[in-house]
């Protein structure tokens, strides 16, 4: 956007790979009528976004949604995070999904079985757990798993925090970024415990809080590649907590992964109980490690694990929410107030 005096008519063009959002664009024109708004749909005009991208630093063009940009020396970019909550319908489908058997359930269904002996395998329906009185460990305790906290809450659901920062005092657990209205954990009430850190002896205790389910929404960082890994799953394996990823899939060892969720289903076939199964019992992950996943990849066929294609995030509601994102940032820069989710070049998100 074009960094004029505050009499000269600003431009705004947002490039982005969706059909064009018009009644959200006519709301921002509406309120911001001293900024001209363009919107180009890039999947229509490719090399434009090859003559954007040349004026653009990598590492923000590797993140950015939106660019706001224009052909003159007086340009400024906003870069900030247009991550919704919308992962939030994912984690909790698959966490039903899993402690109701309901792949098998679905099978029987369509093979017409009404069963009555309420048992297959190893698996014994009147064993079921409901989520009341469970604990869940959110990695990463930003919007998406404020909200995912929110509705396990609901569900009878114990929640424990992980951030990157310790969060002592009552002001530095609210939440300083967007929030969608009745949504989210906006002064950080829900967590009956929260844990920090960094190095590798703070997330192990963090993991050893007897968790149930453990879901992962951390940004990728140096610091966070691999971050979970062969020791941290064993770790896990305590509770054969069931694992859900909808950050990175770098974050995780893929490799150890697998082997951690094999390990589960071939002591369970074993008739092994208690702290002789070891392993995950479950996994549902969203991003993996490449990205496509190839088709040979073993991950498509490990026991207890629903694969993605990475899109979780998206929903119908995605481009209106990031615009009202990209309108409270225009009107705090305007005002020369802190902008909301600004990403931090220096600490990668």
């Amino acid at each position: 956007m074009g960094g004029g005096s505050d009499t000269e008519q600003q431009h705004l063009l947002i490039a982005l790979p969706f059909e064009e959002p018009t009644k959200s664009l006519e709301r921002l024109k509406k309120n911001f009528p001293r900024i001209k708004v363009s919107y180009v749909n890039l999947n229509n005009l490719p090399s434009l976004w090859e003559d954007v991208a040349r004026h653009v630093p990598k590492d923000i063009r590797n993140q950015l949604s939106t660019i706001q940009v224009e052909p003159t020396p007086k340009i400024s970019f906003l870069e900030q995070d247009f991550r919704t909550f919308n992962e939030l319908f994912r984690v909790i489908m698959t966490t039903l999904v899993q402690s109701h058997s309901y792949n098998l359930l679905h099978r029987w269904q369509k093979e017409h079985q009404w069963r009555r002996d309420y048992a297959e395998a190893y698996v014994d329906l009147r064993q079921l757990h409901d989520l009341v009185g469970q604990r869940l460990g959110v990695l990463g305790y930003g919007s998406i798993g404020r909200q995912v906290a929110r509705v396990a809450s609901a569900m009878g659901m114990s929640v424990l925090a992980y951030t990157a920062s310790p969060r002592a005092t009552r002001d530095s657990k609210k939440d300083k970024g967007f929030i969608v209205p009745r949504t989210g954990d906006p002064d950080g009430t829900i967590p009956e415990a929260w844990y920090s850190g960094l190095d590798k002896e703070d997330l192990h205790h963090f993991l050893a809080q007897d968790l149930d389910y453990l879901l992962v929404c951390v940004p990728l960082t140096e610091q966070t590649r691999h971050f979970l890994a062969a020791p941290e799953f064993e770790i896990l394996s305590k509770r054969n907590t069931f694992v859900s990823n909808i950050a990175r899939g770098q974050i995780i060892n893929q490799d150890d992964l697998i082997s951690a969720l094999r390990q589960y289903d071939t002591d369970r076939k074993a008739g092994k109980t208690g702290d002789a199964l070891r392993g995950l019992r479950g996994a549902a992950l969203d991003v993996t490690d490449p990205e496509p996943l190839p088709e040979d990849h073993p991950l498509w066929d490990a026991p207890n694990t629903i694969v993605t294609p990475h899109i979780s995030g998206l929903s119908s509601e995605y481009m209106d929410r990031a615009l009202q994102v990209l309108e409270v940032n225009l009107e705090r820069r305007e005002n020369g107030e802190k902008l909301v989710n600004e990403v931090d070049r220096k600490r990668g998100y």
